[in-house]
């Protein structure tokens, strides 16, 4: 927040082949001697440890550059996961050892041979390679499904925010719920530890397109068939229906949405809206509204309560965003509202405004389609027509989150018929349901979190195995 260090991390001298030896020899055959029920009961337990603790991780959070808002989601949303899985283990699953997939299917005429799918755990270990954005939501989503259906985890945060993980990590242990073995915790670099993985392996890796890729084609994920499930870079948008105008419900809730999902976490979301597109006729109203909206955003120290954004995670994390910032310019994009030189609040600290850019040919620009600068910035762009917004959300090339603001239900199954082979998850959101609507960046445990082909994928129940 002011440029001081917070931590130092270093993985020097772990045994990463004894690490995972430990997981599979200690920590699955003890996940697995307790039935799903168990497992669920004891994921409940894991966040009430964590709620009961909150206020020592909300302490950490500030360091992060976070507000208290920013850490609600991380903290208590992470906590609410764990509840959440732990509710539909026992309500969805049987008080069993293995998961029956379908009904008997007769394979004989008498019917005394027949046959049963069934699901049982992987006998290999999990290992998380989780982003720096969400150092206890990131952790706890993907440990959630992991632990349920049996299977022991090895947890990688970033080492930026490893220090708050650490100490949600602890949290755990000290709670004495977890078998011996089932979770162990890496924080520094992993080492050797992919050669040492084998074909009942899982890797899921949160980050960007690149790291995954490099980790996708790692000899030894090759040769083992590993399982690789990898969370990237998503260039989201959110979409004004045609017939959201100046002055309608649909219009002021598409403008709060795009601020609002610029600055909570100084926009560093997977989720985060990037691109937002509207008709071309409303594009300037649009323009103005939002950068009204942004400039009333006091940028500071986030434990201050009149603090609406705090800093990005890291210096070196500003001065990424701020050469993404000038790749769009040079693309064409312009800025119409923040300055991204502007000094910060707190000398030292990592603090940008909200960037708006605005793109009046899209598609001239690759870039604003291309490159994330993942903070608080997003591009403004107009189309011409609903085949337009769709064929320019769809050149994102897949997204987690989508969101529409429509009150026509004909735009709204036009734009899913269009775009949904491209997006994770698709929110329309109108005057009639943006009250209870968790909005545009909120993944939820129930639905599915992920999005289409190699740019991201569904975690769910992804530790076990037909």
């Amino acid at each position: 927040m002011d440029g001081a260090p917070v931590a130092t991390a270093g993985s020097g001298g772990l045994d990463f082949g004894a690490m995972l030896k430990h997981a599979r020899e200690v920590g699955g055959p003890a996940l697995r001697k307790l039935t799903f029920h168990e497992r669920a009961r004891m994921l409940k337990a894991l966040g009430q440890a964590i709620m009961a603790r909150k206020e020592e991780l909300y302490e950490l959070n500030y360091l992060t550059g976070a507000t208290r808002k920013d850490g609600w989601i991380d903290i208590e949303g992470g906590a609410g996961t764990l509840f959440s899985f732990s509710s539909k283990g026992r309500r969805e699953l049987p008080d069993a050892h293995v998961l029956m997939d379908g009904a008997l299917e007769p394979l004989s005429k008498e019917g005394t041979f027949v046959g049963q799918h069934i699901y049982t755990p992987l006998q290999g270990a999990a290992l998380h390679i989780n982003a720096f954005n969400f150092p206890v939501w990131g952790m706890l989503e993907k440990l959630a499904p992991t632990l349920l259906a049996g299977m022991p985890a090895i947890v990688k945060p970033a080492s930026a925010t490893s220090y708050l993980t650490e100490a949600a990590f602890r949290i755990m242990i000290e709670s004495g719920v977890l078998p011996t073995g089932a979770v162990q915790l890496i924080v520094g670099g992993v080492g050797d530890l992919f050669d040492h993985l084998g074909g009942q392996d899982v890797v899921s890796f949160t980050g960007s397109a690149s790291t995954a890729l490099k980790l996708r084609t790692h000899p030894v994920v090759m040769r083992e068939s590993v399982r690789f499930i990898a969370e990237q870079d998503s260039l989201n948008a959110s979409v004004l229906g045609p017939d959201a105008a100046p002055g309608t419900p649909e219009f002021d809730l598409f403008v709060r949405e795009v601020a609002t999902e610029m600055t909570v976490k100084a926009g560093q979301k997977c989720t985060a809206i990037r691109r937002a597109m509207a008709p071309a006729d409303y594009l300037d109203a649009v323009q103005e509204a939002l950068a009204e909206r942004l400039a009333g955003t006091k940028v500071g120290d986030p434990r201050a309560d009149d603090t609406g954004m705090g800093a990005l995670v890291s210096l070196s994390q500003r001065d990424d965003v701020r050469q993404k910032i000038a790749e769009l310019e040079a693309a064409g994009a312009k800025i119409v509202s923040g300055d991204p030189s502007a000094d910060s609040p707190i000398a030292g600290g990592a603090f940008l405004s909200p960037v708006l850019l605005r793109a009046d040919d899209p598609w001239k620009s690759s870039a604003v389609h291309d490159v994330e600068p993942f903070g608080p910035v997003s591009t403004i762009m107009p189309y011409k027509n609903m085949d337009d917004a769709i064929a320019l959300a769809n050149r994102g090339m897949g997204s987690l989150a989508l969101s529409l603001f429509t009150h026509s239900a004909d735009a709204a199954r036009d734009f899913i018929g269009g775009a949904a082979a491209y997006h994770g998850r698709m929110l329309v959101i109108d005057r009639t349901n943006s009250k209870e609507s968790t909005g545009h960046g909120s993944p939820l445990p129930v639905l599915v979190h992920g999005g289409p082909a190699a740019r991201a994928a569904a975690k769910k129940w992804a530790a076990s195995a037909a």
